[in-house]
């Protein structure tokens, strides 16, 4: 049996088993894709940003977050993740304008390397709202709409709409001007297409951590009654429970 689903409606700080640990590790993969996106990789005739290797990560947590402690909490998380991409710019900005000791010599090439950061970060923070709310909110509705079952249709379909939002915001925020019209539209196809299916390659992974989840937290809402505003504290109405497995 399901715990009260009343209980999701707690801050993010979580009384659940694993949820912080989730958060923590959602927070380091978004951090860390976007450190990564720097560099623009071709490799096999591909030409892609680094991050897309790494961000599909963030989104199979997202879809974790919302499939297993549902809407709200995910909401709760893109806020947190929003945070940390800020901090992340503020401080590359504020450490690349501060004067390098005489003796290090390395400044040109922090500036080369981190100091287009902030852009990405910028352009990863656009793209990253509006992905990650997309994702959250089709997910959600799907798992409603099929009642709790085919997790693999919602998580990938949900993806599809998420990743394509995010692919084409992040692409043209961050190289607008910086690459041709063909280079950026090939660069946001590639990504698109690798982020897309990595995350179906992990789509086995998925299910055994919501699964795993599902049974340690012992939840599993339907947000059936939720607020789905971005910027609502919380849902008016506690997720319902679902019947179905996924």
């Amino acid at each position: 049996m399901s715990k009260p689903s009343a209980q999701l409606e707690r801050p993010v700080i979580s009384q659940f088993k694993y949820f912080n640990i989730a958060l923590g590790l959602f927070v380091a993969v978004l951090i860390t894709s976007n450190i990564v996106s720097t560099k623009v990789i071709s490799l096999a005739g591909l030409t892609f940003v680094g991050g897309a290797v790494l961000f599909p990560l963030a989104y199979i947590l997202g879809d974790v977050f919302t499939e297993v402690y549902g809407y709200a909490k995910a909401r709760s998380v893109i806020w947190v993740g929003l945070v940390s991409l800020v901090f992340l710019s503020l401080a590359l900005l504020l450490v690349g304008a501060l004067p390098a000791a005489p003796f290090w010599p390395n400044q040109a090439a922090y500036q080369t390397i981190l100091g287009f950061v902030p852009r990405l970060v910028l352009a990863s923070i656009c793209g990253y709202v509006v992905g990650e709310f997309i994702n959250s909110y089709v997910l959600a509705k799907m798992k409603v709409y099929f009642g709790g079952k085919k997790l693999w249709a919602r998580t990938i379909g949900s993806s599809i709409l998420g990743q394509g939002a995010d692919t084409v915001v992040f692409c043209t925020v961050a190289f607008a001007g910086v690459l041709s019209g063909a280079d950026l539209t090939r660069l946001a196809v590639t990504t698109y297409v690798i982020k897309l299916s990595i995350e179906v390659l992990f789509t086995p992974v998925t299910y055994a951590v919501v699964g795993f989840l599902k049974r340690a937290e012992n939840i599993d809402p339907l947000d059936t009654k939720t607020d789905f505003n971005p910027f609502a504290s919380s849902s008016n109405q506690p997720p319902s429970k679902s019947p179905g497995k996924a």
